[in-house]
């Protein structure tokens, strides 16, 4: 449970003051009474959100929470989840859940009867650019080959990527009215998770795949996969990727995500869980996940976090409105 601690302990004697002394100082997490976390992932194993929650539950336990619990559950750009995480979650203070701007995208695009007032804005964490990327034996070779191909023919280029109206679904969309062409029209074969992402382009089950670059690193590297153009303002340090921009296409998009807590919880409780966060991106372990997956630091805490979701939101709506991509 997440409970209060008193701000002094009395001891009486010297002896009873001295063996105080030798007891090893309380964790964050204990200090703050959270002794385990119930994390939901709102999506399927391997992507950019089922990354996030794991490496940021592998830094929760070295701030000292004992256990945390990480339950997957994919569908629908995260609503699937966030519907179980609303109804079934309230009042808990040890329940987490995973998120970012492929759930509001999602929740715009569907009209969902559930969306992210009714959680708990903790703490946003990170940043991530897309990248577009082609098998390795593809005969496309840069993104104006793709756009050319696209433009003659949109039903002939597949567009893979995670769910409908999130990131990598704007991304594509946003590419589309580059070249004028409605985003509506853009054959947009989307995948509940990273592993079956990266199946479809692998494969050749899909033209051309977008996901957060982080995600398809090891592939780019290996050489299975060529990929196009970063979706940055620039180039990224030590990435020998071109960006969209500098090839013409004045696009760019960058994937956040972030932790919610439940709805219902205490102030105090909410408090709490910013608390054990924060300190958790601060640890070692998460600012070596930041580098290793390229991700950019954009941890933001409680209020500031609800403000930036609430700007995000009307932001991506109107997005999802002007390229086409809102149901009727």
């Amino acid at each position: 449970m997440i409970r209060s601690f008193p701000r002094r302990l009395a001891c009486a004697g010297i002896a009873a003051c001295a063996a105080l002394a030798l007891v090893a100082p309380l964790s964050v997490a204990q200090a703050q009474g959270i002794d385990n976390l119930k994390m939901l992932v709102p999506a399927n194993a391997g992507g950019g959100w089922d990354q996030t929650g794991r490496n940021l539950a592998a830094a929760l336990q070295t701030v000292g929470v004992k256990k945390v619990t990480v339950d997957n559950k994919g569908g629908a750009g995260g609503t699937i989840g966030l519907a179980q995480f609303v109804n079934s979650a309230k009042g808990d203070p040890h329940a987490v859940m995973i998120g970012g701007m492929v759930m509001v995208g999602a929740i715009a695009m569907n009209n969902s009867p559930v969306n992210l007032t009714m959680v708990t804005p903790i703490a946003r964490l990170t940043g991530e650019y897309e990248v577009v990327v082609v098998p390795a034996n593809s005969p496309i070779k840069d993104v104006n080959d793709l756009l050319a191909k696209f433009k003659a023919n949109p039903g002939s280029v597949s567009w893979g990527g995670g769910s409908a109206g999130g990131a990598d679904h704007i991304l594509a969309a946003m590419m589309a009215k580059s070249v004028g062409v409605d985003g509506s029209k853009v054959n947009y074969i989307p995948s509940a998770g990273g592993g079956e992402g990266t199946s479809a382009i692998l494969g050749g089950h899909v033209t051309v795949a977008i996901a957060g670059y982080g995600e398809y690193a090891p592939l780019i590297s290996a050489g299975k996969l060529r990929a196009l153009g970063l979706s940055a303002d620039k180039r990224l340090p030590g990435v020998n990727v071109p960006t969209l921009k500098e090839q013409g296409v004045d696009v760019e998009v960058m994937n956040w995500r972030g932790i919610f807590a439940a709805p219902g919880i205490t102030t105090e409780q909410k408090n709490a869980l910013i608390k054990v966060v924060g300190d958790a991106v601060k640890s070692p372990a998460w600012q070596e996940t930041l580098k290793k997956m390229e991700w950019v630091n954009l941890y933001l805490p409680g209020d500031e976090f609800k403000a930036s979701v609430d700007s995000e939101t009307k932001k991506i709506t109107a997005i999802i409105s002007e390229i086409g991509l809102a149901k009727k």
